[in-house]
């Protein structure tokens, strides 16, 4: 079987009314050839005040190999917020260095590449006449988007003409130019409540945000909307429906535009195959609101509130609430106090791969982190390493998957996932997601459904992530605290609180006839390289005796740093005479070869002593410990006698 053909989406906010139409249109139209689909998304606006917050979501596009892509579908208008095209100019440049595939924008032109753009001219055709018609309102504003936008100067275009075909002209003072956000509605409205611009008896938006930023600006200035001004929207969000004033809206045709850039594609990926031609489901255009004084549509509110309502008290008794999840049953469920709980890494990811279930519906989920993601001297903030490491694996059926270290699989991130290129019967859409920080990078998530799946990403998954984000943090932060407390900071070996709570645990694991091994390690000559060759030196030389002594150390036994230049080795088991010699034996063999090639001009050596006692009633832990001190320095006076002959 060929493998399926991956179309990359490319866009920003997945649970925005925008984002959702257009993945409609481009799943539908992907499920329609049997393409799969790989979402790269921010799940944040660009404009959000948490800049560092921002900079970690921004960095989920470094990822995108566009060698692994077939074909690349950009929303390029969700990348624009504010009048904002830093992202944009990156992602363009970042298409004109590295992809060799064809590339289709959505809305605007981005640089060379083609544009699709079907136009809504009938819906906002029908936008205007419900102005003159329903409301009978002539003196009409209009405020459009960017100037010299596609977008913009259509529905502009499409304004002008209706007006004229019904005998109204439209003088250059009731056209403006905004950034389809609402700082461009808000800034408008206060030059009409201020008296700078003559007070229109409509204003028509074309977008939604827009249109918020006008009526509730008015409304603050004591214009009274509808009865003075009315105001209409463009796109239908939730946003305007469950605005103060509920904004009248009409549905844009972006699933069709976002259809219809998936043909273009196909086109270009397969000249010979038939091209379907995109049907939208059919359903109202025009949903009513406060802002123009008809009966609200109340069926299209109830589902947007349905959709943002947070219940505070739900029957866990019906068997469907798990398929249904909202932001209500994420909070409910105190998840980011069940990750600040855990005190170890591991069971941080444990805990994460048991609330994979807030994610249904779902096919499979996987984290992939940094494999050096514990260590908290190592910050990477732009880009991903050449390896990640996938540490949660969680599969729709129950019981499978994995968090536990030993089955992660380590691969080359320019696979980004090689899970999507195992064979399936059927075409998936993979969300992947940025998993950081602030802006400290930890690696990203990738949540794999189905593409007739209707359910988006959206506020519980967005929700979700960052409070795994979070625990994340603090399971490093914890983990970090934890190896201070228990060991050497300089050498790696464990200190004396950590070996007290090794040998505690080692000694209650004892089977019956062990016994406690001891060896005492102890530099020879650091006072010399210290005065002679500096500190820094001498520490050079601890920290080569340290390894030499882990490196002689058996399976389960210990190393640690007793003092400065002195380290312990302890062991539990079974341990003879001819034990301790070979011990010795063998550290002095290996202490040999790092000082022939550590290339100091300086000897380094060290002296070690051992001895045994057997595991009972009667054993002196610290007595042993001092037996094998005595047997160290013995050993290092005959040392320095056979040295000086």
């Amino acid at each position: 079987m060929a493998r399926r053909k991956l179309i990359g989406l490319i866009t920003a906010v997945p649970e925005s009314t925008h984002a959702k139409r257009v993945m409609e249109g481009v799943f539908a139209q992907c499920n329609t050839y049997g393409y799969d689909v790989a979402v790269f998304a921010s799940l944040t606006h660009f404009s959000m005040v948490q800049r560092k917050y921002v900079e970690g979501e921004k960095n989920i596009y470094e990822l995108i190999n566009f060698d692994l892509l077939d074909g690349v579908i950009v929303d390029t208008i969700s990348l624009i917020e504010d009048g904002d095209e830093t992202i944009v100019k990156y992602i363009c440049s970042k298409l004109k260095n590295e992809c060799k595939k064809p590339v289709v924008s959505l809305n605007l032109h981005l640089g060379s590449y083609p544009m699709s753009n079907s136009s809504d001219a009938e819906v906002l055709k029908e936008m205007v006449e419900h102005v003159l018609d329903v409301h009978h309102r002539t003196d009409i504003a209009f405020l459009t988007g960017n100037k010299d936008y596609p977008v913009s100067e259509e529905r502009l275009k499409v304004f002008v003409d209706t007006m004229q075909e019904r005998g109204f002209s439209v003088g250059e003072d009731r056209i403006f130019y905004g950034n389809f956000w609402y700082t461009s509605g808000t800034a408008l409205a206060k030059r009409f409540a201020n008296g700078e611009l003559s007070m229109p008896e409509a204003v028509i938006c074309a977008s939604d945000h827009m249109a918020i930023g006008v009526a509730n600006e008015l409304a603050k200035k004591g214009v009274k909307v509808p009865e003075e001004v009315i105001v209409l929207g463009f796109e239908a969000t939730q946003e305007a429906a469950l605005n103060e004033i509920s904004v009248t809206s009409f549905e844009s045709n972006e699933a069709k535009t976002a259809a219809e850039a998936v043909d273009m594609l196909r086109k270009k990926m397969e000249p010979n195959a038939e091209v379907v031609p995109y049907k939208r489901e059919k359903g109202k255009y025009l949903h009513e609101g406060m802002s123009c004084g008809c009966a609200p549509d109340l069926l299209h509110t109830a589902r947007s509130f349905k959709e943002s309502f947070y219940y505070l008290c739900r029957n866990y008794e019906e068997g469907d609430w798990l398929d249904n999840i909202d932001i209500g049953i994420l909070m409910e469920s105190y998840l980011i106090e069940q990750l600040s709980a855990t005190e170890t890494p591991a069971q941080c990811l444990e805990k994460i791969y048991m609330n994979t279930y807030f994610l249904r519906p779902m096919n499979k989920f996987f984290l992939c982190l940094r494999e050096d993601w514990l260590d908290h001297t190592s910050v990477m903030t732009s880009g991903y390493p050449e390896r990640m490491k996938t540490v949660v694996v969680t599969m729709k059926e129950e019981g499978t998957g994995y968090y536990e270290d030993e089955k992660s699989e380590i691969f080359e991130t320019k696979w980004m996932l090689p899970q999507m290129f195992e064979e399936h019967d059927r075409p998936y859409v993979y969300y992947f997601s940025a998993v950081h920080f602030q802006e400290k990078m930890w690696g990203y998530s990738v949540l794999q459904r189905e593409l007739t799946e209707t359910k988006k990403v959206g506020i519980v998954y967005r929700n979700w992530l960052r409070n795994i984000n979070n625990a994340l943090e603090t399971a490093q932060a914890k983990n970090t605290l934890r190896k201070l407390s228990i060991y050497d900071a300089m050498t790696g070996a464990y200190n004396r609180r950590g070996m007290d709570m090794r040998l505690e645990q080692m000694l209650a694991e004892a089977k019956e006839g062990d016994s406690l091994f001891v060896s005492v390690i102890d530099m020879d000559g650091l006072k010399y390289v210290n005065d002679n060759f500096g500190h820094a030196e001498g520490d050079f030389g601890i920290k080569l005796v340290c390894d030499t002594a882990i490196r002689t150390c058996r399976e389960k036994e210990i190393c640690i740093r007793a003092g400065g230049d002195e380290f312990y080795v302890l062991g539990v088991g079974q341990y003879t005479e001819q034990d301790m010699a070979e011990r010795k034996k063998a550290f002095y063999d290996k202490i040999a070869y790092a000082d022939k090639t550590s290339g100091k001009p300086y000897p380094i050596s060290a002296s070690i002593g051992c001895a045994i006692a057997p595991i009972d009633d009667s054993l002196y832990i610290i007595g042993v410990v001092n037996e094998a001190d005595e047997d160290m320095y013995k050993s290092k006076v005959e040392r320095k006698k056979a040295m000086s002959k």
